[in-house]
């Protein structure tokens, strides 16, 4: 398989500053033909749910980095799973499934009842073939690291083997499922609520008369969503200022935000970026393991969210979505913020004077600000820092021969928090020497048993040359009367259940 690919290219768009990337065929409706659909004359009112999008990206689930065109597919395309805001799981196109004892091979056999919007049925190929373009994707190639094989048995099923034991692996199959045949397709058919068609006046999404499930939870209610192009976070703004749409989801940390002037509804949406710094243990300064925890306690988390990314993230002490199960806060509390545990510790090592070079992305003007404020600590604790801001290719050149001492950087978390990406000898988020075999084994028995999670984070932020600051949040506006309530998981606006359990799917 190509995931290595996959996998480097994900590094290189989330080091550059890209906020979405963790690693067509124009539908044609329930049997409506090609042809030009005249929208139904319908009264406008604030409470009309209607989208922007921008035509000129893409739309195909496996390479659309875009969150404004991430919302759209949200309504038209189901995985084998649902998982929701706190990384629960439900099933969706998965009929039931099998673990192995040891937890490395998985078979997940599908629903015979579930169609993709001409009528036809989704079959194990459509399955196999949707997750292997995603294993080569930049917005789930991370994802599935640990996957060896994805084949369909000759009895039924589609089998998942692994290299180490998964105690959760339907946390990561929450990736669309489209027909064999369109894995590259622009605009794949898929099997949610909603279709994708071309109108006279431009384009909308169509609620699906032939749906092959029901949902009570999903929020989505309108027969009809109209679609706005745009080609701007401006264009985004104005289109919802001016009432053409009616909600959007944008990204208050990219460095092209269009604030908004308008009255409105506010709720976030975990976006799963961990911004981060990465210290070189190599290097004078921080190849002291206490000065690298105590730098991770001197920063203001808070702080950094309210200023810089306009309120929308979570402070993480812990290397895993606040969100999230696996976040344990009371051991994060343990490791409360003290502005002067930095300055105590360089003064303790005898490093007052000596030399930090701090490895900046320039392409990233937030994420250059928030290490400005990063910067002073250091300045105040008695360091003296040289900044080395360079773009994108020049700066992964230094972070992947270690030229500096310390970097910040960003990357999509998968959904079950993996860190062996940092701490294998081969992860491709080992850029700084930061390779250690009892985090990595540690990485991999949390993997295996989610209670492992605690003796991880604990090592992970004690040793600190991987120190999480914050998770991102994007933003989402909607016209007052809208809605009455959003939790918005990442990727996945729209996310809602069928109302099946994974006790009554999976088989003993």
């Amino acid at each position: 398989m190509k995931r290595m690919t996959a996998l480097l290219l994900a590094l290189v768009l989330l080091l550059s500053g890209c906020t979405t990337v963790e690693t067509p065929y124009i539908p044609t409706g329930d049997a409506l033909g090609e042809e030009q659909i005249q929208p139904p004359t319908q009264e406008k009112t604030d409470t009309t749910l209607s989208l922007a999008y921008y035509p000129e990206r893409p739309l195909n689930p496996y390479t659309c980095t875009d969150a404004t065109n991430r919302v759209m597919l949200s309504l038209i395309y189901q995985g084998l799973f649902t998982v929701d805001r706190n990384y629960q799981v439900s099933p969706m196109l998965c009929q039931s499934y099998q673990v192995s004892r040891d937890m490395r091979t998985y078979v997940f056999y599908v629903r015979t009842d579930a169609t993709y919007s001409d009528g036809t049925t989704v079959t194990e190929a459509d399955v196999i073939a949707s997750l292997q373009a995603a294993m080569d994707s930049p917005v789930y190639g991370g994802r599935f690291r640990h996957v060896m094989s994805v084949e369909q048995l000759e009895g039924g099923g589609v089998e998942i083997a692994l290299n180490t034991p998964y105690e959760n692996l339907p946390v990561l199959l929450d990736v669309p499922i489209v027909k064999v045949s369109q894995v590259e397709s622009e605009k794949p058919l898929g099997t949610g609520p909603y279709l994708l068609e071309d109108t006279i006046s431009g384009q909308w999404l169509r609620r699906r008369t032939n749906w092959w499930c029901e949902s009570t939870d999903l929020i989505a209610k309108a027969d009809f969503i109209p679609l706005t192009a745009v080609d701007s976070a401006e264009k985004v703004r104005d289109a919802f200022e001016s009432q053409k749409v009616s909600m959007v989801c944008v990204d208050p940390g990219s460095p092209t935000y269009a604030d908004f002037r308008c009255d409105y509804e506010l709720w976030d949406c975990e976006s799963g970026q961990l911004l981060y710094l990465a210290a070189n243990p190599e290097r004078k300064v921080f190849s002291n393991a206490a000065v690298r925890a105590a730098l991770a306690r001197s920063i203001d988390r808070e702080g950094l969210i309210d200023a810089y990314y306009r309120g929308f993230g979570q402070a993480a002490v812990l290397p895993a979505s606040p969100y999230s199960s696996l976040y344990d806060h009371k051991l994060a509390a343990k490791y409360t913020y003290d502005p002067n545990a930095l300055a105590e510790a360089v003064e303790a090592a005898g490093l007052v004077g000596e030399n930090v070079l701090f490895l900046l992305n320039s392409d990233d003007g937030v994420r250059l600000r928030v290490a400005r404020e990063i910067v002073k600590i250091m300045e105040e604790a008695g360091l003296v820092v040289t900044t080395l801001e360079l773009n994108q290719e020049e700066f992964l050149v230094h972070v992947e021969w270690y030229e500096y001492d310390l970097y910040l950087g960003q990357t999509k978390l998968t959904p079950n928090m993996d860190l062996s990406e940092f701490f294998g000898e081969d992860g491709v988020l080992n850029f700084n020497n930061i390779a250690d075999p009892a985090l990595y084994a540690l990485s991999l028995e949390a993997l295996a048993n989610a209670g492992n999670y605690y003796t991880l984070h604990k090592a992970v932020v004690e040793d600190g040359r991987l120190c999480p600051i914050l998770f991102r949040d994007y933003a989402i506006y909607a016209q007052r009367g809208l809605f009455t309530q959003i939790s918005a998981p990442r990727d996945n606006l729209f996310q809602y259940t069928i109302g099946v359990t994974m006790e009554e799917i999976l088989r003993k």
